[in-house]
């Protein structure tokens, strides 16, 4: 009997040992290395142009590591993409923010100037050309007449007519249609009656063709029951 108890308190014991370890959880898998997973990221962001984010991790990673040869690629690639990115914004003419984006080029890659170069004379020769049209702008505001009854920097101006006496309105038709010639005005005809707007409408183009036959005349017409005769003039922006 000693020798079938021992054997069954040995097939026992190697049960609860067997079980044991089959209870024993799995170890804990190991933990991604740090600066490899913030490499990772940094690349995700320069291929996704996220930028501004990929520069700031970028910065983190060579504070850590300053000598780290390795992260020289990711700040000329970065360099490149904002380069890249300047070229294209000012092409759609978005001078402010290509220079913008050359400036962190630059910032990226401060002993390769030349790389940025043409980049550097297209945004001044559109600065330029900004200047200049800002200039012309500005010399032929100056060059136009006073405005005689519309404010010019407004969208629109409106002018009620004086249909009690027909030497007022004539003088208003005839500032009317300076105005509408200088300062290239759409005009809409507001009248509480049908019949108002075709005289008025006749009498002003007649102003307008004696002070330029070829200016091509836009007139709207709007019957409004409860409002007095006027016109609304809207000068056409620069």
């Amino acid at each position: 009997m000693k020798p079938f108890a021992s054997r069954y308190l040995l097939l026992v014991a190697f049960s609860l040992l067997l079980g044991a370890c089959q209870s024993t959880p799995p170890a804990a898998p190991e933990v991604p290395d740090a600066r490899a997973a913030a490499i990772a990221q940094l690349q995700q962001n320069l291929a996704s142009s996220e930028l501004a984010t990929a520069e700031d991790q970028l910065a983190a990673l060579q504070a850590e590591s300053p000598n780290d040869a390795s992260l020289v690629q990711y700040q000329r690639q970065l360099a490149e993409a904002y380069l890249q990115r300047s070229q294209i914004v000012l092409q759609k003419g978005d001078v402010n923010a290509a220079a913008t984006a050359l400036s962190r080029a630059r910032a990226l890659m401060p002993k390769a100037p030349a790389l940025t170069g043409g980049v550097n004379n297209a945004i001044v020769n559109a600065r330029k050309a900004e200047l200049d049209r800002a200039e012309a702008a500005l010399m032929a505001a100056e060059a136009r007449p006073k405005a005689k009854v519309i404010d010019p920097t407004a969208e629109s101006t409106t002018v009620a007519l004086n249909l009690t006496d027909m030497s007022k309105l004539r003088r208003q038709l005839d500032a009317i249609a300076a105005d509408v010639v200088n300062y290239e005005c759409a005009v809409s005809i507001q009248a509480p009656r049908t019949q108002d707007y075709p005289w008025l409408a006749t009498l002003l183009t007649k102003r307008v063709k004696k002070l330029d036959s070829e200016f091509e005349l836009k007139i709207e017409k709007q019957i409004l029951r409860n409002i007095p005769a006027q016109m609304v003039l809207s000068p056409r922006k620069p």
